[in-house]
């Protein structure tokens, strides 16, 4: 028999220490071995001229189901992150109906074991309604913490006052994450969208909207002692904000407010919209400089789909977000070619970032004994994203047409090769991620 199941022999391995030529070796969806590795395997990978990265997890995703599965669904959402190289993902609560309660949250569970192609983690909606049960729901096996709307987005979720948002921290003891823009100032300002006109979207939303609201979120996190995590930054003025309040704030950014800026919505009209939308150049070099300088913590995709015909509605009338959970690997890959950011810090922002925040256990870097979590990518090869290969059930992406350099080409989950070079290999095997602070007791 065998001594190992697996053996990915001559890659160049990227890890928290970081990278050099290396094999893998896995037995039972587990690391086993690091380094010159001698021995049987089942199978062996020769991974000549690709590097090995621990399995990219986007912990920002909205795959719709329940309720709203026209668009996207855990199985149409969690294809397009395996064709994309990404083995994990956090999905959002804000489906139909809200995933704010017990049964709702292990309905979305049992709907997503083996039948995702990639391991999940739900978040729970927070509410002025369920605030009593939230230190309970925290906690439940496969859960990444709390959700919070501040500002409104797509679905009923939100909590716009303070009261609110200080009755939930003060309620919960894991980092919970943060829509933040400030709903007074939104509903303010709502004469200033033009009909037809999506490039007077980030005037509405303006980067003051969202300062106003993250300012006031730091302050009720060092009222309340709590952490909180402040999602899709697309200001500036955010990033030199939080950069003074890193022991309280965690920060993330996108791919898309990383590539896009104002001449999206020339180009891409109402695909352009998003919430916190997409900004002018300024705004996109700020953000960088966050990427830099290790303000921002982690790249989350907010993979956010809906069709076409929701889309082609006359802003404002038109749906706020877009497809990214199968390209946030191409597109930031590209980056990392272009000399933006190093490899070391894509995956320290993809893998190493997620297991520091939210203390994911047995994922996040290469170990023995951690899961055997790949994404296996080719630097140099050159190709052009197209709608044809996005899975999602929207079938669109804002990068139609654009070449990239860096690509996915094997994405294996806990030992599983389930995509490679393009191809679906091993299916639907999905498992709930374990976490640090939600371990169950055994005893």
């Amino acid at each position: 028999m065998a001594q190992y199941d697996t053996i990915f022999k001559n890659a160049t391995v990227v890890n928290h220490d970081g990278e050099g030529l290396a094999d893998i070796a896995v037995k039972g969806g587990k690391i086993v071995a690091l380094g010159t590795i001698i021995g049987e395997a089942a199978e062996v990978v020769d991974c000549k001229g690709l590097h090995i990265l621990p399995g990219v997890i986007d912990t920002q995703v909205h795959f719709r189901e329940p309720g709203l599965t026209h668009k996207e669904d855990l199985e149409t959402g969690s294809l397009g992150a395996v064709m994309g190289g990404v083995t994990g993902v956090f999905e959002m609560p804000n489906t139909n109906p809200l995933t704010t309660t017990r049964e709702t949250f292990e309905a979305k569970i049992a709907a997503g074991t083996n039948r995702m192609h990639c391991d999940f983690a739900f978040y729970i909606g927070g509410t002025h309604e369920n605030v009593g049960e939230l230190a309970v729901l925290e906690k439940l096996p496969g859960c990444a913490g709390v959700k919070v709307f501040m500002g409104s987005s797509t679905g009923s979720l939100l909590v716009q006052d303070d009261a609110g948002v200080e009755a939930i921290l003060r309620a919960i003891s894991r980092r919970a994450a943060f829509h933040s823009e400030d709903e007074y100032m939104l509903e303010e300002r709502k004469h200033l969208r033009v009909p037809g006109d999506p490039s007077s979207h980030p005037v509405w939303r303006s980067p003051e909207v969202a300062m106003s609201c993250t300012t006031r979120l730091v302050n009720l996190a060092r009222k309340t002692g709590k952490r909180i995590h402040v999602l899709h930054i697309s200001t500036e003025q955010e990033i030199v904000y939080l950069a003074e309040h890193k022991d309280v704030a965690s920060v993330e950014v996108t791919p898309h407010h990383l590539t896009l800026d104002e001449t999206a919505y020339t180009r891409l009209g109402t695909y352009a919209q998003m919430n916190p939308p997409v900004r002018d150049k300024i705004h996109r070099e700020g953000i960088w400089k966050g990427v830099e300088n290790g303000v921002a913590d982690i790249l989350g995709s907010d993979h956010a789909p809906h069709t076409r015909e929701e889309k082609d509605h006359e802003y404002p009338a038109s749906h706020s977000g877009m497809t990214g959970v199968q390209t946030l690997v191409p597109t930031m890959l590209d980056h990392v070619n272009a000399g933006k950011l190093s490899l070391q810090r894509f995956v320290d922002m993809t893998s190493h970032g997620p297991n520091r925040l939210f203390g994911i256990a047995g994922k996040g870097r290469f170990a023995v004994g951690y899961d055997a979590d790949l994404t296996i990518v080719d630097m140099k090869r050159r190709e052009t994203i197209t709608n044809e290969w996005i899975k999602s059930r929207a079938s669109w992406t804002p990068y139609d047409g654009v070449t990239v350099t860096g690509w996915p080409v094997g994405t294996i989950v806990r030992g599983n090769k389930v995509m490679w070079q393009g191809e679906l290999v091993t299916p639907s095997k999905g498992q709930p991620m374990r976490f640090l602070e939600a371990l169950p007791a055994q005893g």
